[in-house]
């Protein structure tokens, strides 16, 4: 017999729990190990008792699945298990193993669970088609706010409140009120993700919110210094200027 999967049910219905539980139970090779009711408990969960699956509902109050997922990142399998069929797509863009609709089936259930074991087993991950990202992407709209796990702990943050975001080697670092917080992302997939009229690329490692802009100056006889609101000085690179001249 293989070994256990051992997995962690997130909904916020505790019917809809209930009926994966009795599922997973009639299974030998399944081990449910914990059930979350929101996504913040979940990211708690995931992160402390690190499982081999996740059982995951799309809608849910405070952080919906696919925040969970951007939170927890791509290590742990998730089968999102969900009433709402127009999520099918976007699941394809953050790895999902399964897509299964309410009320799902055992026999269904099962055979999304040896699509787990087949992931487990191995290392490569066909790569998700760039029209499909592209396609999701532009149906989702810009990014609201961002979520930045920090241990157990969940950073939420309005993309109003952040001033700059910078790259420091495989991180970005989100400057809002004063603080930093630091997520593992490239930077130019957080600039796709943003309202391109309200944050613009000033410098390699540098986008800004241009409403925290207070003016621009000359540093040397050819370049420039974005000076910020609150007297902060960020570097203006040359196709930077132009950029974000296009947008004032």
């Amino acid at each position: 017999m293989s070994e256990s999967l051992r997995v962690v049910i997130v909904d916020d219905e505790l019917l809809a729990r209930q009926v994966l539980r009795e599922y997973c139970g009639q299974l030998e090779d399944v081990d449910v190990i914990a059930e979350c009711a929101n996504g913040f408990e979940a990211v708690k969960v995931i992160a402390e008792q690190k499982p081999d699956l996740v059982l995951l509902d799309v809608q849910m109050p405070k952080l919906d699945g696919f925040e969970v997922v951007d939170l927890i990142g791509r290590s742990v399998p998730v089968i999102f298990v969900t009433a709402h069929d127009e999520f099918a797509v976007r699941a394809f863009d953050v790895h999902a193993v399964d897509y299964l609709l309410k009320p799902t089936s055992l026999e269904r259930l099962q055979e999304a669970l040896t699509r787990v074991r087949g992931r487990l087993s191995r290392t490569d991950e066909p790569p998700v088609p760039p029209q499909l990202l592209d396609d999701v992407r532009a149906q989702r709209g810009p990014l609201e706010r961002v979520l930045i796990r920090d241990g157990t702990k969940v950073h939420v943050i309005p993309v109003g409140e952040i001033d700059f975001i910078q790259a420091q080697d495989d991180y970005v670092s989100f400057h809002a009120g004063g603080k930093e917080y630091l997520k593992e992302q490239p930077l130019a997939e957080v600039e796709e993700s943003l309202d391109q009229k309200r944050f613009v690329r000033i410098h390699r490692s540098f986008v800004l919110n241009i409403e925290r802009l207070a003016r621009v100056e000359p540093l040397t006889r050819d370049s420039r210094i974005a000076i910020l609101k609150d007297g902060r000085r960020l570097p203006l690179s040359r196709s930077g200027f132009q950029r974000l001249s296009a947008l004032l």
